[in-house]
């Protein structure tokens, strides 16, 4: 059949309830629709209960909650900051808002995140040439969990800070511990296309009262104390809306279930699609003590056992209307970060080349999975 035969199928689009209306009418009908309200509050002592965060500070995006994450950790002009290389361009972007310089390092192959070792030689290196990093920020790319043990004895044994980019890992854990609680400071993201969507948002947590007390004061354009508008700091307009923390509100409310059924659907694909050649999912499986809540599912393709590329693949579900993506494209591969300390490379430029994100979006149905799992038969054989 035509791809316009069929509906559209999205990566990983949004999935509404009838939950996120009842608290934006109660918001409307309150005429709670300035910036700060009920709904933020109640969100923010949601997102606290669940994670187990003393504190959060519910914000217009992750990119934001990074970027205060950076400035109340010290990041100034002339810092470095670790990075992993193997992410999206939002991770890295805030750093240099602050004057500083990302120090990009390769992944390692079984969860694609930071890899302990070359982590090591990057603040080595660093450090004797006169510049220790000033904060490590620690990604769980598309929900799995790094390899927290190495990298928190890495980090504690040269003091460096952990600013914990979970903007994708909402719902993962480490040995019952809930991702987002590992660092000084971490976030979330509530893009439209994460796993609990505020259309756009994100939050900043951490167990620091006085952190969280100047992510607050530094998101409201940095008012001090005064009848009248006084600033004596630069501040921004950083705060989620009252309206979109009320749709949060009952996001929240699904969110278990929406995990459950991330993880349902890659464990269909994971059924569905063995046996074929060259062909298998990724990051998998777990590492003990991990759980992650399979944002996306992800395969691999490995040319020394199929001909059949990502792009070729990407091109060809295309035709049945089902859109897949590629892998994050590297940062040190990025016109913007090619001239970046990067230390590694070969294992996330070897992922970026041989992967694909397929569609995960929990509305999906059995026929849409099907339908997922034919185009790709067509082609790897």
């Amino acid at each position: 059949m035509r791809s316009q035969d069929y509906d559209r199928l999205y990566l990983s689009p949004p999935h509404l309830g009838r939950h996120e209306l009842n608290y934006v009418h109660k918001a409307i009908e309150d005429n709670w629709v300035a910036p700060i309200g009920p709904n933020l509050t109640g969100f923010e002592a949601d997102i606290c209960q669940y994670t187990g965060a003393a504190y959060c500070v519910a914000l217009s995006s992750g990119t934001a909650a990074i970027h205060l994450g950076l400035l109340l950790l010290g990041v100034g002009p002339g810092d470095e900051v670790l990075c992993p290389s193997f992410t999206f361009v939002a991770t890295a972007n805030p750093i240099l808002y602050l004057g500083a310089t990302p120090v990009f390092v390769d992944s390692e192959p079984d969860t694609w995140n930071l890899c302990p070792q070359r982590l090591r030689e990057a603040i080595l290196d660093r450090i004797a040439q006169g510049n220790k990093p000033k904060v490590l920020l620690l990604v769980h790319l598309y929900g799995m969990p790094a390899r927290l043990p190495e990298i928190l004895a890495i980090a504690a044994e040269f003091d460096i800070p952990i600013l914990e980019d979970a903007a994708e890992a909402l719902g993962s854990c480490f040995n019952k511990q809930q991702l987002g609680t590992f660092g000084k400071i971490a976030l979330f993201s509530f893009n439209g296309n994460k796993i609990l969507t505020t259309s756009g948002g994100g939050a900043l947590v951490t167990n620091d009262a006085e952190l969280a007390f100047r992510a607050r004061f530094l998101a409201t354009q940095a008012k001090d104390e005064a009848p009248h508008y006084q600033h004596s700091e630069l501040g921004y307009n950083y705060r989620l809306s009252n309206i979109l923390a009320g749709i949060g509100r009952g996001q929240m409310e699904l969110l278990d279930d929406r995990v459950k059924r991330r993880r349902e659907i890659f464990a269909w694909y994971q059924e569905h699609l063995a046996g074929l050649p060259g062909l298998r999912l990724a990051p998998a499986p777990e590492l003990p003590g991990s759980r992650s809540n399979r944002w996306l599912t992800t395969v691999l393709l490995n040319p020394a056992e199929t001909s059949c590329t990502p792009e070729a693949l990407r091109l060809h579900l295309e035709t049945h209307n089902v859109e897949s993506r590629p892998l994050w494209k590297p940062m040190h591969l990025q016109p913007l970060y090619e001239q970046a300390p990067m230390y590694g490379g070969e294992v996330c430029a070897g992922l970026f080349e041989q992967g694909l994100c397929l569609p995960s979006g929990t509305a999906m149905t059995e026929a849409d999975l099907l339908r997922v799992a034919e185009g790709i038969r067509e082609v790897v054989r």
